[in-house]
């Protein structure tokens, strides 16, 4: 079983090390105003009816947990109406398969009967009971919880650009959304720490790397940097007037009770999860000839994931666990970013940096997001990442076919922490 919040030292020890695999479970349940899709991971990969299937193939690799998402839409269609069964039975299987769930709570999108979403006022108080509902019925069986997946992420598709409900396209709205989300991740937080004080919350937030090589755009650079902290420096109380962001906040309309109510009320960071890819994470800025921001993300090389490591720990002095990474394209080229990952992985732990998990995300292919507001067929948006591929054929059943990956995933798993290498003493949290 998963360490407990009392227990986490135990990812300290020689043989421990936490390999884990999960499915995409984006749920974003609104329509498109102008399309009328929707972005339900687990419907257009056709989860819900392989539920059963898809847990069968993660007992297949050996992996000792699962990050898993439960969809708050169908657990709670209405505000008095409540149903756990396809949660129940999904994560009850995976306890049977001694495969210890991490459970994702909100992975962007909401209930629709939420109206304005994530700025809805009452988001914060409805978020916890929810978490507080599940924990209640998995109590001492379920350990570990992401109270929100990727919060900046949320936050900038919500607030700046305006992809997602309640559809904002400005900072100021960024800012708003941004700070409901970490309002919601401490009652949740706290929620389930009411229900079972060894649950462990899981923190996981997308990490960037914002570089350029005009001065002129050296400022902004850093605060894009910074912002990518954002999140994990509100709960965590570290947010005050001497912080660079304060005055960027108050500018857009955060206020000062607001702000300083989480350094009255921080949550401890117990282990951060980071979700990173070498397609995406790397960020360089420039202006076109127009004076225009342009950002563009070149493939990164495995130093990513080096980079990544040594910043949040020196940030947070936190264990840090790769809480999703893949890339896309070729077998080859999927296998070799999975080497080379695991071999910057090792080089951390062997520095002393708590590098204590890897998951390779998702275990097969996703729907990409453009799917929602776009018009061509569900074939054409399927983004081949996984251990195991989505029939292409679009005539086909999205069957998972199997890659040379699983076999090699499979070995890792089973060599335990010896597969991630030793972790050196000396830079413990």
């Amino acid at each position: 079983m998963l360490p407990s919040a009392m227990q986490l030292d135990r990812l300290s020890a020689p043989d421990a090390f936490l390999w884990a695999t999960g499915i995409e479970d984006t749920f974003i349940t609104a329509p498109h105003p102008k399309t009328g899709r929707s972005l339900d991971e687990y419907e257009l990969t056709d989860h819900y009816r392989r539920w059963a299937e898809d847990i069968a193939l993660m007992a297949r690799l050996g992996v000792p947990c699962a990050r898993y998402g439960v969809p708050w839409h169908r657990v709670q269609p209405k505000p008095d109406v409540w149903d756990f069964s396809f949660v129940d039975a999904a994560l009850e299987r995976m306890l049977e398969l001694n495969i210890d769930p991490i459970v994702d709570l909100v992975h962007y999108g909401l209930p629709p009967w939420l109206e304005r979403a994530f700025l809805n006022e009452d988001y914060p108080r409805r978020v916890a009971e929810f978490a507080a509902r599940l924990a209640e019925r998995f109590r001492g069986r379920i350990r570990w919880y992401t109270p929100l997946n990727e919060p900046r992420i949320t936050a900038w598709y919500c607030g700046r650009l305006g992809w997602w409900p309640p559809y904002g396209r400005s900072w100021t709205s960024f800012v708003a959304v941004m700070l409901s989300i970490c309002r919601g991740i401490v009652e949740t937080t706290r929620a389930l720490r009411d229900v079972d004080q060894d649950i462990v919350p899981f923190h996981v937030d997308a990490t960037d790397i914002f570089e350029s090589s005009d001065p002129a755009l050296a400022e902004e650079a850093e605060r894009r940097q910074r912002i990518v902290f954002l999140a994990l420096d509100l709960i965590s109380g570290r947010v005050d007037s001497r912080h660079p962001l304060w005055a960027w906040l108050r500018q857009n309309d955060a206020t000062e009770p607001t702000l300083n109510m989480f350094r009255e009320r921080p949550l401890d960071l117990p282990i951060i999860g980071v979700n990173l890819y070498p397609m995406f994470t790397l960020k360089r800025m420039s202006r076109d000839r127009f004076g225009r921001l342009r950002i563009r993300m070149p493939y990164a090389s495995a130093d990513l994931v080096s980079r990544i490591g040594e910043m949040y720990f020196e940030r947070y002095r936190a264990p840090i666990m790769i809480s999703e990474t893949a890339t896309k394209g070729s077998i080859t080229q999927r296998q070799r970013w999975l080497t080379h990952s695991l071999e910057a992985v090792k080089a951390l732990r062997a520095k002393g940096v708590p590098v204590v998990g890897y998951t390779w995300w998702p275990m097969f292919a996703l729907v990409t997001w453009p799917y929602r507001q776009g018009l061509r067929p569900l074939h054409d948006h399927l983004l081949q990442m996984g251990l195991w591929d989505l029939d292409p054929d679009p005539s086909g059943r999205l069957d998972r076919i199997e890659t040379p990956l699983v076999e090699a995933y499979r070995r890792l798993t089973s060599g335990g922490a010896k597969a991630a290498g030793p972790l050196a003493l000396g830079r413990s949290p």
